[in-house]
């Protein structure tokens, strides 16, 4: 089944998240890990920066989602099927990212909403929503995301720069997790967290022994088609897969021992948007 339930949907709606347990299988996420951990290209293409506390924060961006294993799982109908339910409306990809945190010296984010940034970019409203993939186990002392619940009902928070990243305005921030619950988004490979552009989330550095690597697909609706051009795509067709390519691909790609990220035009890579 490829859609959300209305109980679901509407837990979206009234916190600014939902999560789906076990969207990928255990052999569909193992690929996926697979693949990125094994990717030279991705390695150096990745932009890192510090986190103002002497760790690193590291990503790897772009813009097209591809016919490799990265764009299967951004294009596969149990992600975007239920993406355009919540947008109510045709879904296109904004962009994807892989987010590295590495074992000890995995960096803390920033408060902040994804529209604080994405609003620079000419979008009109904040009908967007990421999709973040676990490759790994997120816990606390990992540095899972946070989220504040309800958050998305305040609208755009002003962003500053703050160091190497812009994040909300701390005061709203501390004066949203007095009201509201603040929740530490625990997931399993193969989980998926839903959420709103305008939802308030950060992450702590990983402090643990274990990776927590993450992959987030971003979507636009069709009809938020940005009305200037930025370093991310206006309206661009998304063509669906069937969820049985992601398994396919990733087994083309593991028996090959295939790169992905190399097949990604390198105007595509960008860190921009840096942010988790």
């Amino acid at each position: 089944m490829n859609t959300f339930s209305q109980e679901q949907l509407q837990t979206y709606k009234q916190d600014g998240y939902v999560i789906t347990r076990n969207l990928f299988s255990n052999e569909e996420i193992n690929l996926l890990g697979e693949t990125a951990r094994a990717d030279n290209e991705m390695d150096k293409s990745s932009t890192t920066r510090d986190d103002g506390e002497g760790k690193a924060v590291r990503l790897a961006l772009w813009n097209h989602p591809g016919d490799g294993i990265y764009g299967r799982f951004a294009r596969c109908r149990r992600v975007v099927d239920r993406v355009e339910q919540i947008l109510n409306d045709e879904a296109y990809h904004y962009h994807s990212k892989m987010v590295l945190k590495d074992a000890k010296i995995g960096g803390a984010w920033a408060w902040h909403q994804d529209y604080g940034y994405w609003y620079q970019n000419g979008v009109l409203t904040p009908n967007l929503c990421s999709v973040m993939i676990a490759v790994d186990e997120a816990t606390i002392e990992n540095g899972c995301m946070q989220v504040i619940k309800g958050s998305h009902k305040m609208g755009r928070v002003n962003h500053v720069l703050s160091g190497d990243q812009a994040g909300a305005d701390m005061e709203r921030v501390e004066e949203a997790k007095k009201r509201m619950e603040l929740i530490h988004v625990t997931m399993n490979p193969g989980d998926a967290l839903f959420f709103h552009s305008n939802t308030l989330h950060a992450s702590d550095a990983n402090e643990s022994e274990h990776p927590r690597w993450a992959m987030i697909c971003c979507y636009n609706a069709a009809l938020n088609d940005p009305y200037k051009d930025s370093h991310h795509p206006r309206y661009t067709k998304l063509e669906k897969v069937e969820d049985d390519e992601v398994l396919a691909i990733g087994k083309k790609v593991s028996t090959h021992s295939q790169t992905s990220f190399a097949d990604l035009s390198s105007e595509d890579s960008s860190a921009s948007s840096l942010s988790e």
